[in-house]
Order: structure tokens, then sequence, then C-alpha cells
């Protein structure tokens, strides 16, 4: 409690937001003022008149953050919380793969640096890709779909078109296995199976819903069914039993926990509003840039 105060004091004191990724740990989630996914957490703190963004998760939602916020302070309470998915590309790989399909409209997975995102056409999240895929192909044959692989078949499959894709996926769901859903399933045979995009195709097939964290917690708050078998980073199961007390929820694997999201903890959150750090900062041209394919993709959706 007593971190928990100072947190809280300091952060009146200077103005600050902080924001929490659904996979962060629960003592995070419990003094955020925003708990959701990167782009929405983005977009509410854009909205607030806080001069500091604390942005607890990975670093490339703190550069969003920035994009969407150029004129406050971010902060990232542990400057080594990366995404390895985000780091499997550079802007130079992608400018090697658009030189070799000079025809193609650019798509990025929001989970990229903005280096990337502000060499893309637009950019997109697990909840909206579907809809940004299908608005491209409208008025283009090609598209390159950056980094996730996976996330880029299920696209593909919905839209039965191929996409030109990158070796990018996120190591901690591809370690949820089709075996780890039939023993759940085993164990609780009414239990849902909510399972991500980033998952590998053999369980996207297994779902009986395939959602991104927010439209996860949208579908069990609103569903008659009272368990579900989760198959995403399993930081998100203790928003989903705060949310809604009379329901059960389990992990689809234990496995499946993102030690990058772990970083962050009270302490860290509390140096960080005492020293402000770690700031996260971005050049002037590349956040004009990047922020140009999210407001496309806003456009959109």
């Amino acid at each position: 409690m007593e971190l928990t105060d100072k947190i809280k004091k300091l952060k009146k004191e200077k103005n600050a937001v902080i924001l929490a990724h659904n996979y962060q740990l629960p003592e995070i989630h419990d003094i955020a003022d925003f708990v959701g996914d990167s782009l929405g957490l983005s977009m509410s703190a854009a909205k607030t008149d806080a001069e500091i963004i604390i942005f607890c998760g990975v670093h490339f939602m703190a550069e969003t953050a920035k994009i969407l916020s150029p004129q406050k302070t971010v902060l990232l309470p542990d400057k080594n919380a990366g995404c390895p998915m985000a780091d499997m590309i550079n802007a130079d790989d992608l400018k090697s793969l658009q030189d070799a399909h000079p025809k193609a409209v650019t798509l990025c997975y929001v989970n990229t640096s903005a280096a990337v995102k502000a060499q893309c056409d637009y950019c997109c999240t697990s909840a909206n890709a579907l809809k940004m895929a299908q608005n491209i192909l409208k008025n283009n044959e090609e598209i390159i779909f950056i980094p996730d692989k996976y996330l880029a078949q299920y696209v593909a499959d919905q839209v039965g078109r191929k996409f030109i894709t990158w070796e990018g996926y996120c190591p901690t769901h591809a370690k949820i296995l089709p075996e780890n859903i039939m023993q759940a399933k085993k164990l609780h045979p009414r239990a849902k199976v909510l399972v991500h995009p980033e998952c590998k195709p053999q369980l996207t097939e297994l779902a009986d819903v395939v959602a991104s964290t927010e439209k996860m917690c949208a579908y069990v708050q609103n569903a008659p069914d009272t368990e579900f078998i989760i198959a995403t980073e399993i930081g998100i199961i203790y928003r989903m039993k705060k949310e809604n007390p009379g329901k059960s929820f389990y992990p689809a694997s234990d496995m499946a926990t993102c030690p990058n999201m772990k970083r962050i903890n009270l302490e860290k959150v509390l140096w960080s509003l005492e020293d402000l750090t770690y700031e996260i900062t971005v050049p002037q041209d590349t956040m004009d840039k990047a922020r140009l394919s999210i407001e496309r993709m806003l456009q959109v959706t």
C-alpha cells in the first residue's frame, strides 16, 4: 500500500497518466488509469490533459504513445522491455521487401517500431486487420503484411488471397500448442475457446472465437457462457476475472507468459515517476510519417 500511495501522490503532483497493457502484472492493472491494448491506450492518453504518460508495456507501445502525443513526455519504466516480434523486422528489411514488390501496398501490424511504421502505407491492429485488408484490396492487387506471419495468414485466409509476408511471430503465442487446447477442453468441456490471431493456424482452427485482447474482453462480458479457455498471454485473465466475477477463465497454457511484459513492477513505476525515466523519443520526421500510417488506418476503421 505504501508504494501504491506514493505512486498515486506523485502521479497527481506531476500530472501523469498511467497506462497498463492487458498483459501486465495484476499490481500494475490495479494502479493504472487505463487498461487495454496498445493502440487503444495511446489514443486514450492522447485525449487526457496529462503532461506525462507512464506506459506499462513494451517499447513499440511507448513509441506509439509518443507519436500520438508528441507534446507529452512518454516514459517506459523498464528500458529493456521490448517486443521480440517488433524486433524481427527493421526499416532496412522492409525497404528491401518493398523494392522487390514495388506495386504492393504495405500494411504493418501495430507491433512494429516507429521507424517501420514510417515506411508503411497503413497500420493495423489485430482487431481491425481484416477490415484494413479488405479495404486495401478494393483498389490494389498486392499487400505486404508485416511482421506477424500468423496474423497475416489468418487474415489472408479470411479474404481468400495471398499476402507478401515476413517471417515474424510472437514467441509467447507460439508456445501455445493444439494439444494444450485439447487438454483444456477435456478438463472444461463446456468452456468456450478464445484464441488470439497471433497464434498458429492450428490453434485458430480449434477456436470458438478468434479475437484481439479487447474483443476477447468484450466477448466474455456479453456472452451467456460462464467458462472460457483463453489462448493468449495469461496476464489478461486477471482483468477478465476482475470484470466478470461470476465467470471462470482457464489459460490454454501456463507457458504463455511474456517475460518482457512482466519486467515492470510497482517499484519501477515509482522510480519512473520520481526520476522521469526512461523517456521515449522519436525523431520528428519519423513521428510524422508513422502518424500518417495510423491516421490512414483510423480513416478506414
